[in-house]
């Protein structure tokens, strides 16, 4: 057990990393169920959905200007089609005038006259009774006297009334003279004072006890004030003959409050019946039609302008909204089919660092995010815009400048491709226009910022390049924000171009910070591969590569001579001379399982002596898969990984394979699979160029005399065996680039095995004679192992491949 457990190898895979793998299995295992095609569908269509979503307005372009009487008018007003708008001046006044005609309700009781004549016969009955019995009849009529008259009638008042009628109650025709009098003051349409502001010309009488309709009639010539018909009363009863003057005043006092009236007015009745024509009245429409300007660029706001206002966001928001977002919807949908042809063919034209669904994807996801900053920072501008009140702060295009248009097509620039940034560049000025209160200037405007964002910087080799590519994009945004200024006829005041230049730089600013922000989530999410991310790959630091460098050091040395070869094979011909030498670190990683089994990290005697072929072959060819199953344990990007594979391409073991064909019985058949390594060929000019360097670097370690001559003789040898094995069909590099990798290769073995200048007196312990013999384990790394005189003694494969491995640990001059 304790044995084991030393020998377990060691785990390159972090906590997070595998807590991350897990959670990303889980979210696209549910996928796996759709084929391809479908997932793909699925995937286009819930994008086209969000993208219409974010574009697709949720209020008219007017919404945002709270506009108030008085106010400027900001932009021009258009109508979008033919709105019938509700005229409320003209409703108002339609409305008043049919108001104006309906009568007001007045309450009649015809009974109120006949009523005063009744209480004046009972009142005269009470004052003729004898004094002891009339002072209880005199109370009571002072108490209807008060009633009636609201005052307070005394005592003294009561017994001047009972006098006068006792002094003519002799003369019957005193009762009905006053009786008569009565009746015609009470006669006609009598109204209380008070109720005089709600008589029109004409009125309406109804039935005060069952509601039923009197009819209209005039008011100016039937209709009586209380006071008038009190003092009609008054002026007749003071010229009766053959009354006392003092009798006649009791008996007015007396006979006023009898006078009533016979009509009041109804408000309830009158407000319902108001009421019910108000409501029955339609609004008064005006039309506004199609392109009709409804306010320009500087009007004063008038009341009739917010009704118009009012109408065309309505309009927008109830007619127009399933239309628009159809609309929106088909465009969207036709915009990415393009953008995904377009990726489509460029994957075919040129080399893209992963698929064209991923750089589909990556591009949709890209343009998704610029989509959303920009929403957000429309939002932004047209809020800080309504809060000021001074122009250039309540416009909000001055503040839109600071929107980070470039930062999608700066993140595809550094990633992937320039054509691709392109098409994301355009898209995303597209849609910007379609957001923006002025979209073709916008519009512009994103696109050369974005254009800025794609030619004005280099290649991704340091985190730098980001914040130099910002300051960039501020710069143009700057000057081109001026521009726009310009063409919108916007006041070139010294402030509006202050303002215009910094929003213009903030929003440089923010594409760099976006952009830094998105670039490693990007690189781990598409497993995209940048310099910087080589660079980092390279950090000698790195788990995998500390162990490489202390179980397998020869491995190790031969790695870094294998990418110096490739780097500089690959500068020659304009290939990834980067990725190159990246891969050369690891392409070897799988030998970490058994380095002893490898000659340049052998000490002593070669373990393969001992081996059957089969074994001896299956061990060299597992490291291959031990290494991609390392590469994908440690989440190595593929780009890195292939070259673990394809730098042994389909070549055979031959030495090992010759060897099972001599010791095999007779009758017995050796499968070459066993003796093939798995492949696949070489699929990249890098992969094509790091089997050549491979090969030819441990060829030149076996010579014993590195010269020019020799290592050209051997690179040559090697270079067309590898042709001949055909392992160089399935990648792209023509014979020209062939031709130049061999000389570079050639000058870089030369200029590592160069001449070496002799000591006079002095010999190397090796070629001395007379010196006993040093060890191999005494040698140096690049003395230890086998050296062949004359380069046609060099053990290479019909592959190309130095198969040192297969010969005995023994020096050899």
């Amino acid at each position: 057990m304790k044995t084991r457990r030393a020998t377990r190898r060691t785990s390159f895979v972090t906590p997070f990393a595998a807590w991350r793998d897990a959670v990303l299995y889980r979210l696209v295992r549910a996928l796996r169920w759709f084929r391809p095609t479908t997932r793909f569908v699925l995937g286009f269509s819930v994008l086209t959905l969000v993208t219409t979503l974010l574009l697709a307005k949720t209020h008219s372009p007017m919404s945002a200007e709270f506009y108030k009487e008085g106010d400027v008018v900001r932009a021009n007003v258009i109508s979008p089609a033919d709105i019938a708008v509700e005229d409320q001046t003209a409703t108002v006044e339609r409305r008043l005038n049919a108001q104006a005609t309906v009568l007001p309700v007045w309450n009649y009781d015809a009974a109120r006259s006949e009523a005063g004549a009744r209480r004046l016969r009972a009142l005269w009955q009470d004052s003729q009774r004898q004094p002891e019995t009339r002072a209880g009849s005199n109370n009571r009529a002072a108490g209807e006297r008060r009633a009636a008259t609201g005052g307070d009638a005394g005592d003294e008042s009561d017994e001047s009334v009972a006098r006068a009628v006792n002094a003519h109650r002799s003369d019957p025709s005193s009762l009905e003279r006053l009786t008569r009098l009565l009746r015609e003051a009470n006669e006609g349409y009598i109204y209380e004072d008070r109720y005089a502001q709600y008589l029109t010309p004409e009125i309406r009488l109804v039935e005060a006890r069952t509601g039923a309709s009197v009819g209209n009639i005039v008011a100016q010539n039937r209709l009586v004030p209380l006071s008038n018909a009190r003092q009609s009363l008054s002026t007749r009863l003071s010229q009766l003959t053959g009354w006392r003057p003092a009798e006649r005043e009791a008996l007015i006092e007396w006979m006023l409050p009898l006078v009533e009236p016979t009509i009041s007015y109804n408000k309830e009745a009158t407000e319902a019946a108001r009421a019910a024509v108000h409501k029955g009245v339609a609004p008064a429409y005006t039309t506004l039609k199609r392109n009709q300007v409804v306010a320009r660029e500087g009007d004063t706001v008038s009341m009739q302008m917010l009704t118009q206002f009012a109408a065309i966001r309505d309009y927008s928001r109830k007619q127009r909204r399933p239309h628009h977002f159809i609309g929106l919807l088909l465009i969207v949908a036709a915009l990415y089919g393009a953008a995904w042809r377009f990726t489509e063919y460029r994957s075919t034209i040129t080399t893209l660092p992963l698929s064209k669904v991923k750089a589909f994807v990556l591009v949709c996801s890209a343009i998704v995010m610029q989509l959303i900053l920009m929403r957000v920072g429309f939002i932004f501008a047209e809020s800080i815009s309504g809060q000021s009140l001074a122009p250039p702060l309540n416009d909000p295009m001055m503040w839109s400048f600071a929107i980070p248009f470039a930062a999608a097509a700066l993140l595809l620039t550094l990633l992937v491709d320039t054509q691709l940034a392109l098409i994301t560049a355009v898209l995303t000025a597209i849609f910007a226009g379609l957001l923006a209160p002025n979209g073709m200037l916008m519009t512009c405007y994103a696109m050369i910022s974005s254009s800025a964002a794609i030619y004005g910087i280099g290649r991704y080799r340091e985190r730098q390049s980001v914040t130099l590519a910002g300051l960039f994009v501020g710069a143009v945004n700057a000057f081109v924000a001026l521009a726009v200024m310009l063409a919108a006829q916007q006041p070139l005041t010294l402030n509006a171009a202050l303002l215009a230049f910094g929003c213009g730089v903030v929003g440089g600013m923010l594409t760099t910070i976006f952009t830094a922000g998105g670039l490693p989530v990007n690189e781990s999410l598409f497993g995209i591969l940048t310099d910087i991310k080589l660079l980092e790959l390279s950090n000698a630091e790195l788990p995998v590569l500390g162990q490489l460098a202390l179980r397998a050091p020869g491995t190790n040395q031969h790695s870094h001579a294998v990418g110096q070869l490739a780097e500089e094979a690959c500068r020659a011909i304009g290939a990834n001379s980067l990725l190159a030498r990246i891969g050369a670190l690891y392409h070897d990683i799988g030998k970490t399982a058994a380095p002893e089994m490898f000659v340049e990290n052998q000490t002593g005697d070669n373990p393969h002596d001992r081996l059957r072929p089969t074994q001896s072959a299956r061990i060299i060819t597992s490291h291959v898969t031990y290494g991609l199953k390392l590469a994908k344990e440690i989440g190595l990007p593929k780009q890195i990984s292939d070259f673990i594979p394809q730098h042994h391409g389909t070549r055979t073991l031959h030495f090992f394979l010759r060897k099972a064909q001599a010791h095999a019985a007779e009758g017995e058949t050796v499968d070459e699979a066993e003796f093939r390594y798995p492949g696949p060929k070489p699929q990249s000019k890098e992969a094509a160029i790091m089997m050549l360097a491979d090969s030819c670097e441990a060829a030149a370690r076996s010579l014993a005399k590195p010269d020019p001559e020799n290592i050209r003789t051997i690179v040559s040898k090697i270079f067309d065996a590898i042709v001949s094995d055909g392992q160089l069909d399935e990648c792209d590099l023509s014979l020209r680039e062939l031709t130049k990798v061999r000389e570079s290769i050639i000058t870089s073995l030369t200029a590592i095995y160069h001449a070496r200048i002799d000591y006079p007196g002095f010999n190397p312990p090796s070629l001395n004679p007379s010196l006993p013999p040093i060890s191999p384990a005494h040698l140096d790394t690049e003395e230890r192992g086998i050296g062949y005189t004359r380069p046609s003694e060099v053990p290479i494969s019909k592959g190309g491949e130095v198969e040192d491995e297969a010969v005995t640990g023994k020096v050899k001059n």
